[in-house]
């Protein structure tokens, strides 16, 4: 029995560790992704404005004050869906490969907790018959099973949180990243002239 708390002691203690990490990455994310995305688009549009210059010169000049930039998604809108439902922000976002890794996982901590929550009520039953005139402080050992289970289904609750939060801050920074092109682009050409093989690479 000791090996067994021991082990689930550190399997529960590598979990906190790896969600706490996630959790404040995907803070830091949120907050640093909105000035960065308006920047990315403010210069795009600078950009397409002096093409449109360069290539026509009939076309009028465009203000920056009167451009408005729409995007494709919208955060709080795939906040609100996952809000709503664990997973459907994601679908919103089209993250489609996401929605099994919410769904498993908060399947396993709901199971988790049933589980734990079970053997809880259990072993306090178990304590309490435990507890008679002649040993008023009942059986040691069941209490400590007892408060080892209560303590598991507490941690279980704290990790359907945190996964929900976190559900919630990746599909408002998935939504804000949508319109963001991360493909590698790659051309290959040949040139004749001089025989050689020109490779080139960007983001």
């Amino acid at each position: 029995m000791k090996f067994f708390n021991k082990l689930a002691n550190t399997f529960i203690s590598t979990v906190k560790i790896v969600y706490g990490a996630f959790f404040i990455a995907f803070l830091i994310l949120s907050c640093t992704s909105q000035k960065s995305f308006s920047q990315f688009k403010l210069n795009e549009i600078k950009l397409h404005e002096s093409a449109d210059n360069i290539n026509s010169d009939t076309v009028p000049k465009k203000s920056n004050a009167n451009t408005v930039f729409k995007m494709k998604k919208d955060p709080w809108k795939a906040v609100l869906y996952s809000a709503l439902l664990p997973g459907a922000g994601q679908v919103y976002n089209k993250s489609y490969w996401k929605v099994p890794v919410i769904a498993g996982l908060g399947g396993y901590f709901v199971y988790e907790y049933i589980r734990n929550n079970n053997k809880y009520i259990e072993y306090k039953d178990l304590y309490q018959n435990s507890q008679n005139t002649g040993n008023a402080s009942g059986d040691p050992q069941l209490l400590a099973l007892r408060e080892f289970y209560r303590d598991q289904r507490d941690n279980f609750i704290i990790y359907s949180v945190i996964l929900y939060v976190v559900n919630l801050i990746d599909a408002y920074v998935d939504a804000q990243l949508y319109d963001f092109d991360v493909s590698e682009k790659i051309k290959i050409s040949f040139l004749n002239k001089n025989n050689m093989v020109k490779l080139s690479y960007g983001f």
